[in-house]
């Protein structure tokens, strides 16, 4: 597939109600401290949405979940991967995501088959405390060049203004959470992205 180039991550199905009529077509629900019920009835939802709006659902860690919804599209952090069945993943036609943050990690995507890469965090990041420091746009741009033409997804810190720059150094996809999560008025904020990465 060729990826849209806005890659918002949410917490809650509402906000994929709220931002697929906006024009959001790639979308990650990323459902932490949720009840099993919570959880499938908030992915199960947000698959519906999505294949009403013509848009692609990446569902974060829960890839039991996912294999049991008929999701398409799974993202998991280096630590998710300790503990996922990849081949139970693949066995169910589920297309991956893997979060980097060094070389290592980024070997270890690699060698999984990953259908695109994340680097994170290019810029500070509020959303999660991690042992991670700001990884820059040096570092996109040696990613890029590391990974070829498996897409790159800039995460991290990122907003309006700094999409420019991400995708100058190399970056496919630039996803944001907090930006318009904490905005004011996340439908504008929504439609600045949108025009930004058009």
């Amino acid at each position: 597939m060729t990826f849209p180039r806005f890659y918002p991550v949410f917490d809650d199905v509402a906000w994929l109600r709220r931002t697929l009529p906006l024009g959001v077509r790639l979308v990650q629900l990323r459902l932490k401290d949720r009840s099993e019920a919570d959880l499938r009835g908030q992915l199960s939802e947000g698959l519906a949405l999505c294949r009403a709006w013509g848009a692609t659902l990446v569902v974060n860690d829960h890839w039991h979940a996912a294999i049991d919804l008929g999701c398409d599209w799974l993202h998991l952090g280096q630590e998710d991967l300790d503990d996922a069945d990849l081949g139970a993943i693949r066995a169910a036609g589920l297309r991956l995501g893997v979060s980097t943050h060094d070389l290592a990690e980024l070997d270890r995507a690699v060698s999984v088959g990953a259908d695109y890469v994340a680097l994170g965090p290019v810029y500070p990041t509020i959303l999660k405390k991690m042992k991670w420091r700001r990884q820059g746009l040096e570092r996109v741009t040696q990613w890029k060049r590391l990974i070829g033409d498996v897409p790159l997804i800039a995460i991290g810190g990122m907003t309006v203004d700094r999409a420019p720059g991400a995708f100058d150094a190399g970056a496919d996809v630039v996803s944001a959470v907090t930006d318009i999560t904490l905005c004011p008025d996340p439908d504008a904020r929504i439609a600045a992205w949108l025009e930004v990465t058009a």
